[in-house]
């Protein structure tokens, strides 16, 4: 399977590099990037083909990884249309808030068109990927954008476009809620005297425990919560407060106010 991506930034860099880890030869691999110093950097870490023209990189591609900022898409996607329009080949959108019907009305309709949601985490191969395809992609094709993007971590489908604001608010912007969390720990643990190098291990390593707990566990994390929670112990304590502050409904209200955000910017970039 060939595999071109237009834009070399650190989305690219980690799902090449994932699926250079996987095995994938990297003469199936090119990377279309204005700038010198990114095609530099990839084709000396990961020996994979390289060229500053969009329209030379997908001429052989059989799916096409659209990994531009939002911004830029319209002026990208209308570049490649012609060439697109020459042979039938699975278009993944990487791009935030970008919806099918915008890339579909760039890119021409009879683009199989899928988009993908993922998060910080996919540049070290621990992310997780929300995808959703439009109506006209067919099972292969689904497979080889579920194949691509699986080389940065998880990934899951997601039935309604209007889902991936929501995806937008859990997972996209997810991983800087756990930070803040990890942040507000090191602080709290300092403030009552632990050196900062060791408030900041703990914060992290207990972020990575709890993590790993949720992932690996048949259990819901709420029957986790649950065992690590004893009768009148010192979690409950520490739980008693943060639901007296109403950390459920801070949340809520959180994930709310960033799903409202993603779709206010899928509308002021699609516009194009």
């Amino acid at each position: 399977m060939q595999i071109a991506f237009i834009g070399g930034g650190p989305m690219t860099t980690g799902l090449v590099g994932g699926l250079r880890s996987g095995g994938v030869p990297p003469d199936t691999i090119i990377v279309a990037d204005p700038l010198e110093v990114a095609r530099t950097r990839l084709v000396g870490e990961f020996g994979v083909r390289c060229t500053a023209d969009n329209v030379a990189a997908i001429r052989d591609a059989e799916v096409v990884v659209l990994a531009v900022k939002p911004q830029d898409m319209a002026t990208v996607a209308l570049g490649l249309a012609a060439a697109l329009a020459a042979r039938r080949r699975v278009v993944i959108s990487v791009a935030a808030g970008i919806r099918i019907p915008d890339l579909a009305r760039w890119l021409g309709p009879l683009t199989p068109i899928v988009r993908a949601m993922p998060n910080r985490p996919a540049l070290i191969g621990a992310g997780v990927t929300a995808l959703h395809a439009a109506p006209d992609v067919q099972p292969a094709e689904r497979a080889a954008a579920e194949r691509v993007m699986s080389a940065a971590g998880a990934t899951l489908w997601v039935d309604e476009e209007a889902q991936m604001d929501v995806v937008t608010a859990i997972s996209g912007s997810g991983p800087a809620y756990f930070l803040l969390l990890a942040e507000a720990l090191e602080a709290a643990g300092m403030e009552l005297g632990l050196p900062q190098d060791t408030a900041r291990r703990l914060a992290v390593e207990t972020a990575r425990g709890a993590g790993r707990m949720a992932a690996e566990s048949a259990e819901t994390p709420s029957r986790l919560r649950e065992q690590v929670t004893s009768r009148g112990g010192t979690t409950a304590a520490a739980l008693e407060v943060l639901e007296t502050a109403d950390v459920r409904g801070i949340f809520g209200r959180a994930v709310a106010a960033a799903t409202q955000r993603a779709a206010a910017l899928a509308d002021q970039f699609g516009g194009g």
